[in-house]
């Protein structure tokens, strides 16, 4: 087609649109002279739009949008809309999705992603940070290219609060009986079963309704998520015990990942790079602000004692060493990095 005016170049529409209705957020960009037949990149999450995690996706799909400019187009989904975490990664293999960001469902894809299932192993976002560049892009990463994943950054979810219905969780003892919600991650659930929970794996998309109609007492999540869900509404109570630090990853299938174009694997892995300082930023951010929204809501906060659910979780950390091979190294090496 013919060059655009300058007229033309100013009416470039380049547009990142909330459809509160549908929960969508697309980015588009539309030409003034028609374009050649643009290339088409879905960011989705099954995390709600308003957490981190949506928000963190949705910046690397506005920034991504921004950096490919007008002969691409980057959509990004949230709210589950193309699916949740496992239904995500299906569709990474397949190529139906390019980028999503996952959590503790990692540890169904290669085994070695359970390190930061260990109970208060990661001790800041620095840390993290350099456990990313030191253990996740060189051990884990590979074992995720082996099940047709790449993993570009990790990023956060954040530091895992518990909510519940019943009473302030001060100690391992505390949980004993209470139906908790856990994601789809077998460590989670052999964790919240050592502390003396009865812990249920279900879909995030599932636990309001389980908690409003006390199908489930309480759940497990970074307050981002807590909030972002409105748990806050259901639960009466929030215990910080912070038991769980738990990345993002920004991962892609691995087929898509070779098949890209330089200019847009080169942008993407720019971007990725840059949003992770966004997000942990943030975290550190709403980690502070986001406790007085729940005491607003009418709920009672307290602060768990940490030593006494680090001291029960001694048979988490032998048999991550027990089953994961390599795992008693790993978590060395980890816990090395945070010093």
């Amino acid at each position: 087609g013919r060059e655009p005016t300058a007229n033309e170049e100013e009416n470039i529409m380049k547009h990142f649109t909330t459809c509160v209705g549908a929960g969508v957020l697309a980015v588009s960009v539309s030409f003034a002279a028609a374009p050649a037949m643009a290339d088409n990149y879905i960011v989705a999450v099954g995390a709600s739009s308003n957490s981190l995690q949506g928000r963190s996706a949705a910046k690397f799909a506005e920034d991504l949008q921004a950096r490919l400019g007008d002969a691409h187009t980057v959509e990004f989904y949230a709210d589950g809309q193309l699916g949740d975490e496992k239904e995500l990664l299906q569709k990474l293999r397949l190529g139906t999705v390019q980028f999503t960001l996952v959590s503790s469902i990692m540890t169904n894809v290669a085994p070695e992603f359970a390190l930061f299932d260990m109970p208060f192993l990661v001790q800041s976002r620095e840390h993290l940070k350099a456990i990313d560049a030191e253990i996740v892009q060189t051990d884990l990463a590979p074992k995720a290219e082996a099940a047709g994943l790449k993993v570009l950054s990790t990023w956060e979810n954040g530091f895992r609060q518990i909510t519940n219905n019943t009473r302030p969780i001060n100690t391992p003892a505390d949980l004993a009986g209470l139906k908790i919600r856990t994601p789809s991650s077998e460590w989670r659930v052999a964790m919240f079963k050592e502390w003396g929970a009865n812990p249920t794996p279900m879909s995030f998309s599932e636990v309001f309704v389980a908690l409003q109609t006390g199908t489930m007492d309480g759940q497990e999540n970074p307050l981002t998520n807590i909030t972002g869900a409105n748990f806050q509404e259901v639960q009466k109570y929030l215990s910080m015990t912070g038991h769980v630090y738990s990345p993002a990853y920004l991962t892609t299938g691995l087929d898509t990942w070779n098949a890209l174009p330089a200019e847009v694997s080169a942008a993407a892995a720019e971007v990725a790079g840059s949003v992770q300082d966004w997000a942990l930023a943030e975290g550190e951010t709403a980690d502070n602000e986001l406790v007085d929204k729940v005491k607003a809501a009418g709920v009672e906060v307290n602060v768990a004692d940490k030593t006494a659910f680090i001291e029960a979780s001694a048979p988490i950390y032998e048999a991550f060493a027990a089953q994961v091979d390599g795992g008693a190294e790993l978590v060395s090496r980890a816990q090395a990095l945070a010093k």
